[in-house]
C-alpha cells in the first residue's frame, strides 16, 4: 500500500512542476514591454466602477496615461451618486486631450452586477476593438499594446489575469499567493496546453465579432462573464489567448475574511460553470502530496520528516523560483503564504459544493448549478 501511496503524491508532485517549467517558458517578468506592433487601431476601454478603493487615484490616473494614439475611456456607474463619480471627473478634467465619459445606470441583463454596469458603456463604445477591464486594474503604460499584440489568427479574445502587487501585510500577501503563484501559474498552463480559459479583468473583444454572436447580452449566458465568454469564443472555433506580461492589481491591506469569501466566490462560479475541470481542483497544492507522502512514510513504519520536508521543498521551492524570475512580489512570508493558502485551498474546494449566498461588492447572490440571481437590488 505504501508503494501506491508514494506513487500518488509522486505524481502530483510531477504535475505541479511541469505546471510551473511551462508557467516560467510562457510568463514573461513583470515590466517586460509589450511586443512592437505597427497596427495601432482606435480602441475603446469600458471600466464598470463602484465606489473608492484604496488606489483609485492611482488607477485612474493610470487609465489617462496610456500610450496608445487613440482610445476613449468609458466609465460605467449604475447609481449617479457614487462617491466615484466625483474622482472620475477630477481625473476627467485634468486629462481634457483624452475622449472619455461617465454613463450612469442598472441595465437589468442577468444576475451578474458587473456585466450589467457594463451593457451601457458596450453600446457606446465608438470602436471596433473593444476593452472591457476591472476599475482595479493597474494599467501600464503599453497595457493596450500588450493586448492587441497578443490577438493572433484564430483568438477570439484576449485576456490578462489579475497580477497580485502591493500587497500590505501578511493576508495580502497570502492573496497574491492565490493570485500569481497559483492561479496565474495554472491558468497560464492550461492556455500553453490549449486549454484557454478567458478571465474577466482585462478582455479585448472584436466588436463586431461578439455582436454578430449575440452582443455582450451573450455573456449573460453564464453567472460569470468570463466563463460566457470561454464558452462563446469556443463555439465560434476560436481561442482565449493570455498577454505575456499579467496586469497588477494592487491589493494594499487585507483580511483571512476578505481572502475567503473572495477566493469561495470564485471556487463557487468555477464549480457551476466549469464542474469538470473543477472537480480535480482537490488535487492542487502541496497538501495532497504532503499528506499521499506521510501516509506512505507510516504505511512503511518510517519516520515522516524526512519524505514532509523533501515533499515540502519540492513543492514550494519551484514556486519561490518563479516568482523571483518573474519579479512578482516576494518577501520572507511569501512560503508561509504559499503553505497557509494550500490549507486553506481543500476547504475552500468543499465550500463550492455548500448552497448559500454571497456578498460580492454590495450585491447579495446566490449562485447555482441550475440558475443564478441576485438576491437584492444592485447599486453596482
Amino acid at each position: 500500500m505504501e508503494y501506491y501511496f508514494a506513487f500518488a503524491a509522486a505524481a502530483l508532485l510531477l504535475v505541479n512542476l511541469i505546471s510551473l517549467a511551462i508557467a516560467m517558458w510562457r510568463l514573461s517578468p513583470r515590466g517586460t514591454p509589450a511586443p512592437s506592433i505597427s497596427d495601432r487601431p482606435a480602441v475603446s476601454i469600458v471600466i464598470p466602477v463602484r465606489g473608492v478603493e484604496n488606489f483609485t487615484a492611482l488607477t485612474l490616473a493610470r487609465a489617462f496615461e496610456l500610450d496608445w494614439p487613440h482610445y476613449q475611456l468609458i466609465f460605467c456607474v449604475a447609481e449617479e451618486r457614487d462617491p466615484v463619480v466625483g474622482r472620475i471627473e477630477e481625473a476627467m478634467a485634468a486629462h481634457p486631450e483624452i475622449a472619455s465619459r461617465i454613463l450612469a445606470g442598472d441595465d437589468r441583463i442577468s444576475a451578474n452586477p458587473k456585466l450589467n454596469n457594463c451593457v451601457k458603456g458596450w453600446r457606446a463604445a465608438e470602436n471596433d476593438w473593444v476593452i472591457l477591464t476591472d476599475s482595479n486594474v493597474l494599467m501600464p503604460a503599453d497595457y493596450v499594446e500588450h493586448l492587441i499584440s497578443a490577438w493572433r489568427d484564430d483568438t477570439g479574445l484576449v485576456c490578462s489575469t489579475p497580477l497580485g502587487s502591493r500587497p500590505a501585510g501578511f493576508w495580502a500577501e497570502t492573496e497574491c499567493a492565490f493570485l500569481n503563484g497559483h492561479q496565474a501559474r495554472w491558468q497560464y498552463a492550461g492556455e500553453a496546453l490549449g486549454f484557454g480559459f478567458a478571465q474577466g479583468k482585462s478582455m479585448l473583444w472584436y466588436k463586431p465579432m461578439l455582436d454578430a454572436a449575440g452582443g455582450i447580452e451573450a455573456l449573460a449566458a453564464e453567472i460569470a462573464e468570463d466563463a460566457a465568454a470561454t464558452k462563446l469564443v469556443n463555439r465560434l472555433g476560436r481561442k482565449v489567448h493570455l498577454v505575456s506580461s499579467p496586469f497588477e492589481q494592487p491589493l494594499g491591506r487585507r483580511d483571512l475574511r476578505e481572502i475567503w469569501a473572495r477566493q469561495s466566490r470564485w471556487a463557487r462560479l468555477r464549480r457551476v460553470t466549469f464542474p469538470i475541470y473543477f472537480a480535480p481542483e482537490i488535487l492542487l497544492g502541496g497538501v495532497p502530496p504532503l499528506t499521499l507522502g506521510v501516509l506512505a512514510a507510516l504505511t512503511a513504519d518510517i519516520s515522516p520528516v524526512a519524505p514532509a520536508a523533501a515533499i515540502l521543498l519540492i513543492a514550494y521551492l519551484p514556486e519561490l523560483g518563479l516568482a523571483f524570475a518573474k519579479n512578482w512580489p516576494v518577501s520572507f512570508r511569501l512560503c508561509l503564504a504559499m503553505i497557509v493558502r494550500d490549507l486553506l485551498m481543500p476547504a475552500i474546494w468543499l465550500r463550492s459544493w455548500i448552497g448559500g449566498s454571497f456578498e460580492w461588492r454590495g450585491n447579495t447572490m446566490t449562485i447555482g448549478t441550475e440558475s443564478s440571481e441576485l438576491n437584492e437590488p444592485s447599486v453596482a
